[in-house]
């Protein structure tokens, strides 16, 4: 004759089940853990996706500072282009007044 016992315990965190079958040898043992695995993991999922934000965000900032230098550096070249034109110039005239004198 086959016997079976079965034993359940649980301490409010985890449960436990034994199952003993047939000869007393015989031993089943099934645990179960609580949720504690499953809020350090949306912890932990929760962690990541902060971080990943933050990443994000200080990229955006970087490009746009850098486009805000890169657009200033581009003016002033315009303007130091502009005023090295105009002292060309006058300088080609001045070397013109200076052979028509001769």
């Amino acid at each position: 004759m086959t016997e079976e016992r079965i034993v359940e315990r649980s301490d409010g965190v985890s449960s436990e089940r034994v199952t003993e079958r047939g000869t007393p040898s015989t031993t089943i043992v099934e645990r179960r853990g609580g949720v504690g695995g499953l809020l350090i993991g949306l912890a932990a999922l929760i962690a990541v996706l902060i971080v990943g934000y933050m990443l994000i965000a200080q990229n955006n900032r970087e490009d746009a500072r850098t486009e805000a230098v890169t657009k200033v550096v581009g003016d002033a070249g315009d303007a130091v282009a502009g005023a090295a034109d105009k002292v060309g110039s006058a300088a080609d005239k001045a070397a013109d007044k200076l052979d028509d004198g001769k």
